[in-house]
């Protein structure tokens, strides 16, 4: 049996240990500085420049940023956003469940690959993409006789089905771990107990799945409110969207006295994601109870 240490050696083990876990905590000081200057000094731009009205603060920038063509903007961000999210969602939930019940396995990993680069293909490249092909002049659009049916990519629904192409990858992503977590024993009770794949799915699995259904419509909606360069090199001003409204007062095309306003615009952006992450993640830690039980 060990003897118990005598009491004046307590003192320095505790010591020791403390001194061995003092790296631990010093790791973590340049996150906590990168992420100071990083994301601190632009909020504190954006507060700063939102509430300044020539010289004084008040609320006139942002009284000016929900009204008009700016009001107009930011409610297009806000449909245009829903609208891809939800189909995003729709699409992307049975791609998924058809990768997850697969019993391929290169097939399963060569979707989740693609979606993973997918998923972060944005921009003037994507935009320059569906322009060849489904612009006025693009291949699909000649060959097919797109343009004599009607046919605009450069509209409102162009872009939806643009942000599409990396919203169903994102939406794959992002659920494919939860059809995981359903348990095989669910279905077979389900089963057991007389009940179709459509009543197994109605009753038990859309539930438990509901919080990261909902969660991933949640990012899908802030992944297309905050996409800006995919619009504006495709639609430029024909679609009213936040973020392109922002470009244009950032480069001085707004009126005299309210040059900031592209400050409250961006502050009328972030707490609209404030409030996408305000639901998102009660939905993630609600998913994961169920999921992980």
């Amino acid at each position: 049996m060990t003897a118990a240490l005598p009491r004046a050696d307590v003192a320095p083990v505790a010591s020791a240990k403390r001194r061995r876990r003092a790296p631990g905590w010093l790791a973590v000081v340049p996150l906590l500085v990168f992420s100071a200057i990083a994301f601190g000094l632009p909020a504190f731009a954006i507060l700063d420049g939102a509430f300044t009205v020539e010289g004084h603060y008040g609320t006139t920038n942002l009284t000016d940023s929900l009204q008009g063509p700016y009001l107009t903007s930011l409610l297009g961000s806000v449909k245009l956003s829903a609208l891809a999210a939800l189909l995003g969602a729709l699409l992307g939930l049975p791609l998924a469940q058809a990768v997850v019940g697969s019993r391929s396995r290169w097939l399963r990993e060569a979707v989740l690959t693609a979606s993973g680069v997918l998923a972060n293909f944005g921009g003037v490249p994507l935009a320059f993409a569906f322009v060849a092909t489904l612009g006025n002049a693009g291949v699909l659009t000649v060959h097919l006789g797109l343009k004599d049916s009607g046919w605009n990519l450069y509209s409102f629904w162009g872009l939806v089905l643009v942000y599409l192409y990396f919203l169903i990858p994102l939406m794959v992503l992002t659920i494919t771990p939860a059809l995981d977590g359903l348990r095989t024993q669910w279905r077979e009770a389900a089963l057991n107990n007389g009940a179709t794949g459509v009543q197994y799915w109605r009753h038990v699995a859309l539930p438990v799945l509901a919080p990261s259904l909902l969660g991933g419509l949640v990012l899908l909606f802030g992944s297309a409110f905050a996409a800006y360069a995919t619009a504006a090199a495709m639609v430029g001003s024909a679609v009213p969207l936040v973020t392109l409204q922002i470009a244009d007062a950032l480069s001085g095309n707004v009126l005299v006295g309210q040059e900031n306003i592209a400050l409250a615009l961006s502050l009328d952006m972030v707490l609209v994601a404030g409030l996408v992450m305000a639901v998102y993640l009660p939905l993630q830690r609600r998913s994961a109870r169920w999921l992980d039980a």
